[in-house]
């Protein structure tokens, strides 16, 4: 049975909004499918969630579960949840990075953790991939700093920074940086033939293919690729037989049901293009393009998983990401130089720390700057039927 009504948080982190819950406040996790879909509004066959706290995007289904951690290496555990909008299912397979943005500020406003004035580094152990986030932000008066000059491309106005080190972020999903062992493999698709494509794993599973494999220009906005299924069929078809080849799935119809990883995207070389609220981007301020689909919608803004799968791939010569690239010096892991991508909503930069070893690549780290907000608490209403509770 559900209970009436469940403590929460709204909170924004990076280009994202979750439900934000303490793990105390929630019923045993069995019934958490059930609660978080009747939260958020799901399913809906009109895409809205208006029955619920959902957006009708994938980056507005999402939930969070927080508790003090018992690792020697960690402050808080931090589980994701992804809402499908017009499907009865939550997708725990991945993380989500910019809600992880949220869990830090989250923590020291709840008390979870005990934070001090100045520069704090709140350690996040996310249950979904077994990896360890370090979030870094400014604490004021016992509060996390929300006033700050940081715009992030996709949020309007400007906020607090907040660093975000994935920390050996190879594997998060398949336990393995390179799930194949391969910097490309090629995939056979329907309409097309052979394909080729770099799979790897950081921090989330992805799947990329060069835009001008497929048909495309590369810097398509999301409401051209939404007018075209039949691009978005094969994407999927891309995902898919990725999610076999990497070892996330056993057949194409069980991939089929693991909806969040792997992601799909693809990339193209560095040009001048726009974003969607039509404000250039400067080609040569750019190191590469890029365009990312999640749960079968075409992103207003790249995924941070996503980004830093792209990061990585981006150190390692002969990957499809690194084969776009404008500056090619920026596949060389000894620059240290972060990658510019552009994307529907602006410029999204990321750092990677990538080496070629004698056991072979591995990822060090993987960083970002984010923002956050705390938004809304208060009580949030399952949909209970009281007659058949």
């Amino acid at each position: 049975m559900l209970p009436e009504k469940i403590p929460a948080i709204f909170m924004r982190g990076g280009t994202s909004k979750a439900l934000m819950f303490h793990r105390k406040d929630l019923p045993d996790q069995p019934s958490w499918d059930q609660l978080f879909l009747s939260l958020l509004g799901s399913p809906d066959p009109y895409m809205r969630q208006l029955n619920g706290m959902g957006g009708g995007v994938s980056s507005l289904s999402k939930v969070a579960v927080l508790e003090k951690s018992n690792r020697p290496d960690a402050d808080i555990d931090y589980t994701f949840g992804q809402v499908m909008i017009n499907e009865k299912k939550v997708d725990y397979s991945g993380n989500c990075g910019n809600i992880s943005s949220a869990v830090g500020p989250f923590a020291v406003s709840e008390g979870l953790v005990k934070a001090v004035e100045g520069e704090n580094t709140i350690r996040i152990f996310n249950t979904n991939t077994k990896k360890i986030i370090h979030s870094v932000f400014e604490v004021r008066n016992g509060k996390p700093l929300v006033i700050g000059d940081l715009e992030i491309p996709g949020v309007a106005g400007t906020n607090a920074p907040i660093r975000l080190d994935f920390l050996n972020p190879g594997g998060a999903t398949t336990g393995k940086l390179l799930p194949t062992g391969n910097l490309t493999d090629t995939l056979e698709i329907t309409g097309i033939g052979s394909i080729r494509v770099t799979m790897i794993d950081a921090a989330n599973a992805c799947v990329f293919v060069q835009a001008k494999d497929i048909g495309l220009r590369g810097d398509e906005f999301p409401n051209e690729l939404n007018q075209r299924p039949e691009i978005l069929d094969l994407l999927q078809e891309i995902r898919l037989q990725a999610s076999v080849k990497m070892g996330i799935s056993k057949n194409i119809s069980e991939a089929s049901q693991i909806k969040s990883v792997p992601y799909v995207g693809f990339v193209s070389p560095a040009k001048n293009s726009s974003t969607i609220s039509n404000s250039p981007i400067d080609g040569a301020k750019i190191d590469l393009i890029a365009r990312a689909i999640s749960n079968g919608q075409p992103h207003l803004a790249l995924p941070l998983t996503v980004s830093l799968c792209l990061g990585v791939a981006a150190k390692m010569p002969g990957s499809i990401v690194a084969d776009v690239l404008q500056n090619q010096k920026t596949q060389t892991e000894e620059t240290g130089q972060a990658i510019r991508i552009g994307m529907p909503s602006g410029i999204l930069t990321v750092g990677a720390q990538v080496s070629n070893t004698t056991a072979g690549w591995v990822a060090q780290k993987g960083s970002f700057y984010r923002t956050a907000r705390r938004l809304f608490e208060g009580f949030v209403y399952p949909q209970v039927d009281m007659d058949n509770p």
